[in-house]
């Protein structure tokens, strides 16, 4: 059946109802319009957000860890003052005319050798061991700190000690508190000896710490 031909007003209406049919350029252009660029995008942001998380959180990790370092050591620090004291107590209580020789059960060596440190397996010789309250086993030693053993000013063999002055008024160049050469000394009154403490610690966890105290003392 033939339809009946639309009258010439209707035309222009049915035109902007119609459908429009998209040529081929149309259509490449909304393509390229819709090409999904916020896919990547939000991929990119996870990626950097991820990679932010993981840093906070060994940078958190690594903090933790150094302060529970620093507070072991402190601990461990404290602990090693035992030995200082008990060194320092000894010293007070030993008889100085004693002190001109090893004292092997105190701990006690009348010469310090200067090219031993206390990595050196000989510089713990004759050393005392204790342990705290908390099981840790503290270790020192005391040395005198000069060449030979025998009296401090001795010439024979010539004795060479780490001296301070013990007055004030000393007629010297020498600035009071520094150590004196022993060759040519200027004392109004006795000099004091010096006494290095030197105390170690292992801990339960590995770590090891060493403390060093000089004491003064008159021969």
């Amino acid at each position: 059946m033939r339809r009946p031909p639309c009258c010439p007003l209707c035309r222009p209406l049915l035109r902007r109802l119609a459908p429009r049919r998209l040529s081929g350029q149309s259509r490449l252009a909304c393509a390229a319009r819709q090409a999904g660029v916020a896919l990547p995008v939000m991929l990119i942001m996870l990626t950097v957000m991820l990679i932010s998380s993981i840093y906070l959180l060994k940078s958190s990790t690594s903090t933790t860890l150094t302060t529970a370092n620093l507070a072991y050591d402190s601990a461990l620090s404290k602990a090693a003052d035992l030995g200082v004291h008990t060194a320092f107590a000894w010293l007070a209580a030993a008889d100085k005319s004693t002190l001109v020789v090893d004292q092997v059960g105190g701990g006690y060596l009348a010469t310090l050798n200067p090219l031993q440190t206390v990595n050196t397996p000989a510089f713990w010789n004759g050393s005392v061991k204790l342990l705290d309250t908390a099981g840790n086993q503290v270790e020192y030693v005391i040395h005198r700190m000069c060449t030979f053993t025998g009296l401090y000013n001795s010439t024979n063999p010539q004795n060479s000690c780490v001296l301070t002055s013990a007055k004030a008024n000393v007629k010297s160049a020498t600035p009071v508190g520094r150590s004196l050469s022993s060759d040519a000394p200027e004392y109004q009154d006795q000099p004091q000896l010096h006494y290095v403490v030197t105390t170690r610690i292992y801990g339960p966890r590995g770590g090891n710490v060493v403390n060093q105290s000089v004491v003064m003392m008159g021969p």
